[in-house]
């Protein structure tokens, strides 16, 4: 198998890099980046509005559902009233099709668990000491002050846990649920996007 037929899944702690560690990934391997864009293909395949995904992108729904599955029968294009649970529903609909479709790297939305049983996933969590996220945070325009960067990490790491924990019943960011964890503080971008894609060889070769 190639290694362009991998699925790199990352979780990551708000403001690690993650996202960085992937578009390189991406590029590398001349393969399909899904970060936000998952969320528009999902709106644009359901027919339902993106303002609506995004209000839900990421966070644990106040009530929990049940029968997912039966959702998707009922949502109306451009609905304005689709509960949390059915978003996700659709959201991991999506992931499974991209996946089927060659390989790529997802960032975030519990794509580790939609594809848990593909034995092309490689998934990894990135994370990073709260100084360097501060200061990563910072830099790119979302706060002014690294007080202000900490509380915006904190309080969006504390969202991403409850809704992974929630759909998931795994412990986000906890290393048993990942097959590699990188520190990106102490590594740098150039170092872990060549620990990732020595694994991503590797387990091209192993995969027959």
């Amino acid at each position: 198998m190639k290694a362009s037929e991998i699925l790199i899944v990352i979780g990551r702690e708000f403001g690690s890099g993650g996202r960085a560690l992937g578009r390189e990934l991406s590029k590398r391997l001349s393969v399909p980046f899904y970060d936000k864009e998952l969320l528009h293909q999902a709106a644009k395949q359901f027919g339902i509005s993106l303002p609506e995904f995004e209000r839900n992108d990421e966070r644990k729904p106040s009530v929990l559902r049940s029968m997912v599955e039966s959702a998707f029968g009922m949502c109306p294009a451009n609905s304005s009233n689709v509960n949390s649970d059915t978003l996700y529903a659709l959201q991991s609909c999506v992931i499974e099709k991209l996946a089927r479709q060659g390989g790529a790297v997802f960032v975030g939305r519990t794509a580790d668990y939609v594809l848990r049983n593909n034995p092309r996933l490689l998934s990894i969590f990135v994370h990073c000491d709260e100084e360097g996220r501060a200061r990563r945070i910072v830099k790119r325009g979302d706060c002014k002050t690294q007080e202000e960067a900490l509380d915006m990490a904190r309080r969006n790491d504390r969202l991403r846990q409850s809704y992974y924990n929630f759909y998931t019943g795994r412990q986000w960011g906890n290393a048993a649920n990942y097959h590699l964890c990188i520190d990106l503080g102490k590594l740098g971008l150039q170092t872990a996007v060549d620990i990732v894609l020595h694994a991503t060889f590797d387990l091209a070769q192993r995969i027959k």
